[in-house]
């Protein structure tokens, strides 16, 4: 035996932390898992969270404030459908390297890139703006104050966030900020739920023929299955490629894409249930205690944490609105993210928030710009928390045309390479881009007919 080999197991013999241990091995072999799963849950996870913001919470607490139970069958219906389509947005940015306008501004015409990015600019924005104040107003019902200190605290912050902070910090805490979404599966123990009514409502479709029920399926559809968490899953899955030098774009380095594959799927299904699972609480919540009491005019997530108070008491306004914050925290970076993401690959500059400010000064301008305007929307007549509602509608129908290019996109092998997508996950892509369009042709419909 070497003397290197006698010297390795006196030293492990010495501090009983070698192979020979088999409490250090069953430790190890733990903790090595639990961090290779942690690892394994990445943007999927953030993006499936970051989609129950402010805004969505509105949506959900309004539906299942007007509709009740009833309306739960939507959640078992786009479980799927936004799992394929938000796999599919990975699996651009993981084969190409680049995200979706990336890819955009290479392939088509500068024309459909900039009218794409414009409108997914403009309804970020908006989206920021609504979102900042909803976070804004549940704080004042927490603890007092003035709603627009508020907005620029929240605004400030999660900008300087993201422009200061060590990218891999910085996922690290958003992560950390998918926790406050259980403030509402807490706060279902609050509420007297039927859950015979409740699980009907779920497996059971219902449909009312009515424009504000039409109005309301593209809403949740459209806050369910939002542009900007397409063109944010795809930019993070090309980011991590310029974060970890080992990994390349799919179309230059071939070993091992069914393992990163299989990695998307996991990711995406586990942070994509966990989306729908907390919009459901949250549309059970309402049902049970809102809609049951008679009150189906709520105009925001403030409004439904507010009226929660009589109903289900202090302790659940609360966990509410805590909730509504710590959402709020995740959901504006990605917003202002996909925003920058979209403007600066489809210009061509330096992007990532892996980059230092001066190495991407453009990209971190337009981030600063979205959530800047957002900020500025809280200081207008224009009340964005009254638009929270028909943001969600206006993302139902800008997902249409997206969703359209970006399936289109994924069948060029001048883009995918060897990984264009097929089967059943392609199919079930163009199935969740019909179900949206299906939903905005029957308001239109709705709505035409409803005010002839």
């Amino acid at each position: 035996m070497s003397v290197r080999n006698k010297s390795h197991r006196k030293r492990h013999a010495h501090t009983g932390t070698g192979n020979n241990n088999p409490a250090a091995q069953a430790k190890a072999h733990r903790s090595f898992r639990f961090r290779d799963a942690l690892r394994a849950l990445g943007p999927g996870l953030i993006t499936g969270a970051s989609d129950d913001d402010p805004s969505g919470i509105g949506t959900y607490s309004q539906a299942g404030a007007q509709l009740g139970y009833g309306i739960g069958w939507t959640m078992l219906l786009t479980f799927p459908l936004m799992a394929a389509i938000q796999e599919i947005s990975a699996r651009v940015g993981r084969v190409t390297g680049h995200g979706i306008a990336g890819n955009v501004c290479r392939h088509y015409s500068p024309l459909l890139l900039n009218v794409v990015v414009a409108l997914l600019f403009i309804a970020n924005t908006i989206n920021i703006g609504a979102d900042l104040g909803a976070m804004a107003d549940a704080t004042k019902l927490l603890i007092g104050g003035h709603s627009i200190f508020y907005v620029l605290l929240f605004g400030v912050t999660s900008v300087a966030a993201q422009i200061f902070l060590d990218y891999r910090r910085y996922v690290l805490v958003l992560k950390w900020l998918t926790l406050s979404l259980f403030a509402y599966v807490a706060a279902l123990a609050f509420a007297k739920v039927s859950w015979g009514e409740a699980l009907a409502g779920i497996l059971i479709p219902r449909p009312a023929w009515s424009v504000d029920y039409f109005t309301t399926i593209v809403a949740i559809l459209g806050t369910t299955i939002s542009p900007y968490l397409f063109f944010w899953q795809a930019s993070q899955e090309a980011e991590d490629q310029r974060v970890d030098k080992a990994k390349r774009p799919l179309v230059e380095k071939h070993h091992g894409a069914q393992k990163e594959f299989n990695r998307i799927r996991a990711d995406t299904i586990v942070g994509m249930a966990f989306s729908n699972l907390i919009a459901l609480s949250i549309i059970v919540m309402a049902a049970a205690t809102l809609h049951a009491a008679g009150k189906t005019d709520i105009q925001s997530s403030a409004d439904a944490a507010e009226a929660l108070r009589p109903i289900a008491g202090a302790f659940a306004e609360t966990i509410f609105a805590l909730g509504i914050v710590g959402t709020g925290l995740l959901a504006i970076p990605v917003l202002a993210g996909a925003a920058a993401y979209a403007v600066g690959e489809g210009r061509r500059w330096p992007v990532g928030l892996a980059r230092k400010p001066k190495a991407a000064a453009a990209f971190y301008a337009v981030l600063a710009l979205s959530a800047g305007i957002g900020i500025a929307l809280n200081f207008t007549p224009i009340n964005p928390i009254s638009a929270l509602y028909w943001s969600a509608v206006i993302n139902g129908v800008l997902a249409v045309p997206v969703m359209m290019l970006l399936m289109l996109m994924v069948r060029r092998k001048d883009v995918m390479d060897r990984y264009v997508i097929k089967g059943p996950l392609y199919w079930l892509g163009w199935l969740s881009t019909a179900a949206m369009l299906l939903s905005v042709v029957a308001m239109g419909i709705g709505f035409f007919v409803g005010r002839s």
